[in-house]
């Protein structure tokens, strides 16, 4: 049976209040539970030794010195997954197919580190040397074949460390076809390496490590309320403000089509469904999008500018827009830190 907390019927206000420690969760007991045995079958299918632990933190993430994976606290309650949605519009991880996908980057992380592969000289043509400082931000090439294609915004190109890790995951998942699917592209070196490499380190026993917890939840005094103010801050862009005649192509200012609704109420009405469909197409975060959505709501407002025409015309029209600004901020000096995976 599944515990109960108190806290769990509280509104938001007073929970936001409460400290992460004092949530008292445990992945024992809930849905993360068999996630985690799903990735113990993955590797032991493939013939691996290694199982990491886990235990609850404040985000995603694989410490070099453990080998062991840290997971987000708000997916051990359905009532902290809600309102993770609401602060942050997305829930990394929310779903049992999402959450296996990350797990498995990070269990890339785990082997790499168990094993000390990054090491070997093959891997470090591959892949590059871990020893290069992460950076604060990458610009990323979408169209690069060099890499594999597994989480969100291209994150292999990130670091050489990522690039390892988003490759495991490819070649640990299921029924993946990664023969076919990077059939000709230059990233096929990397998983065939992997494939070989992997077969090599079966058979061998991972470099032993104290299996720690670290930053677990249970050590954490900041409060919800705190943690949501500075993961926020992570989404928020420094975007291009060159709006007015993209927009004026969209929207018009025509005295004439003054009875139309105001493009600024437009958006409002469907920024959810838009917000939706560029982060898909883009792999971008949803509340980096409100950010550049409220923007622009904003210049529609002053330029008094109407939705005049189809509906779904312009929710296409202005979705392609927002879209060609998302990928123009994913190239610009100005982005920030990405959140860490």
């Amino acid at each position: 049976m599944a515990r109960r907390f108190a806290w769990a019927s509280l509104p938001d206000e007073q929970l936001l209040q409460l400290r992460l420690k004092d949530l008292k969760i445990a992945i024992e007991g809930t849905w993360l539970e068999a996630c985690l045995d799903n990735l113990y079958e993955e590797l032991d299918q493939r013939g691996l030794r290694v199982r990491p632990h886990a235990w609850l933190s404040d985000e995603w993430f694989s410490p070099d010195n453990t080998p062991g994976i840290a997971i987000p606290f708000y997916l051990a309650h359905p009532r902290l997954m809600r309102l993770e949605r609401k602060k942050i519009l997305d829930v990394e991880g929310g779903t049992e197919r999402e959450c296996m996908r990350i797990l498995r980057h990070e269990a890339g992380h785990v082997v790499q580190h168990a094993y000390a592969l990054q090491r070997r000289r093959r891997w470090q043509e591959l892949f590059g040397r871990s020893s290069t400082r992460y950076p604060s931000y990458y610009r990323p090439k979408p169209a690069s074949k060099n890499y594999v294609q597994h989480l969100r915004l291209w994150y292999a190109q990130s670091h050489p460390d990522e690039d390892f890790a988003e490759t495991f995951a490819v070649w640990l998942r299921p029924r993946s076809d990664w023969r076919r699917r990077y059939a000709g592209w230059p990233a096929l070196k990397k998983l065939e390496y992997v494939d070989e490499l992997m077969a090599e380190i079966a058979t061998e026993r991972p470099l032993p490590a104290p299996r720690l917890k670290v930053d677990p939840l249970t050590r954490i005094s900041r409060t919800l309320a705190d943690h949501y103010e500075k993961k926020q801050a992570l989404y928020v862009v420094d975007t291009p403000r060159t709006y007015d005649r993209d927009l004026q192509r969209i929207f018009t200012d025509a005295p004439l089509r003054g009875n139309a609704p105001s493009a600024s109420t437009f958006l409002r009405q469907n920024r959810a469904k838009i917000r939706r469909m560029v982060s898909k197409w883009t792999g971008e975060y949803q509340l980096t999008l409100d950010a550049v959505l409220d923007a622009m709501i904003v210049r529609c407002r002053e330029l008094k500018l109407r939705a005049a025409g189809p509906e779904k015309q312009l929710m296409m029209d202005f979705a392609v827009l927002l879209t060609a600004k998302t990928v123009h901020s994913l190239y610009s000096p100005s982005r920030r830190e990405w959140i860490a995976l």
